[in-house]
């Protein structure tokens, strides 16, 4: 008598296997895929089974010349130096299966889950133009979820196969799904990327490297608005604190040579 296979249901590797008599929940591990990457302070051995690439607020509020940052007076070009380099990191992390976070602030457009302490950051007068205030250029609301303000740039290409994540704070953990979903993926290694380093980068690397992730910083596909201290402070504390630095030819050069 044959028998059907089980059925997966679940996210592997956090899976369970299934029919009418059976629930196989030994959860088996993704296959390994080991490589060894140099970074600042140490050569680091890590597994792209377990790896996630999270790329912070690449976004046309703080990346455009016609977004909210560059509207108040802020000059964005630092803000654009991480999109050469991660147009070449994307494909090949993407050819390794490791999956692809774009992890985006996108307010609701009523602004219910933002306190006034946050909305003062970004209108601190109460006049001008704040979260989920129309741009004069075009008229889209401020880092509101499926404007373009909230938008990804044009010149960074997402697949399908992508996960994007709405974030209402600096930190992308905070009040969002992305800590169980890393979870369900099995996803403990993350890069970080994005902007601005000091700020939202910075604040979801701690709050990762506080739920227990393996932290590491991708320095030129990071960058910041801020005075060049800040981005001295945070290579800094990555490194004193919270995990490791390296960067995207390092990367590259470690999947090519695994």
């Amino acid at each position: 008598m044959t028998h059907s296979p089980l059925r997966i249901l679940g996210t592997p590797p956090n899976a369970w296997s299934v029919d009418a008599d059976t629930a196989d929940i030994t959860r088996p591990p993704l296959p390994p895929r080991p490589i060894v990457v140099a970074t600042e302070t140490k050569s680091l051995r890590l597994d792209l089974a377990k790896s996630a690439l999270l790329v912070i607020d690449m976004q046309n509020d703080f990346c455009h010349p016609d977004g909210w940052l560059a509207h108040i007076g802020v000059d964005v070009s630092p803000a654009r130096t991480p999109i050469a380099p991660l147009q070449g990191l994307l494909p090949v992390l993407r050819q390794q299966q490791v999956p692809i976070f774009w992890v985006n602030w996108g307010n609701r457009p009523d602004l219910l889950n933002i306190g006034a302490g946050l909305r003062h950051v970004y209108k601190p007068t109460g006049e001008g133009v704040g979260l989920g205030d129309p741009l004069p250029k075009n008229q889209a609301p401020v880092l509101t979820k499926g404007s373009w303000a909230a938008a990804v740039v044009d010149e960074l290409e997402q697949q399908p196969q992508d996960i994007w994540i709405d974030k209402y704070r600096m930190s992308g953990f905070w009040d969002t799904p992305l800590d169980s979903i890393l979870k369900n993926l099995g996803r403990t290694t993350l890069f970080f990327a994005g902007v601005n380093a000091d700020q939202c980068v910075l604040a979801t690397l701690q709050d990762a490297n506080f739920l227990g992730y393996d932290c590491i910083l991708v320095s030129d596909c990071s960058a910041t608005t801020s005075p060049d201290f800040c981005w001295q402070a945070t290579l800094y504390n990555v490194k004193q604190c919270f995990g490791f630095v390296t960067d995207s030819i390092a990367l590259v050069n470690a999947v090519k040579q695994s």
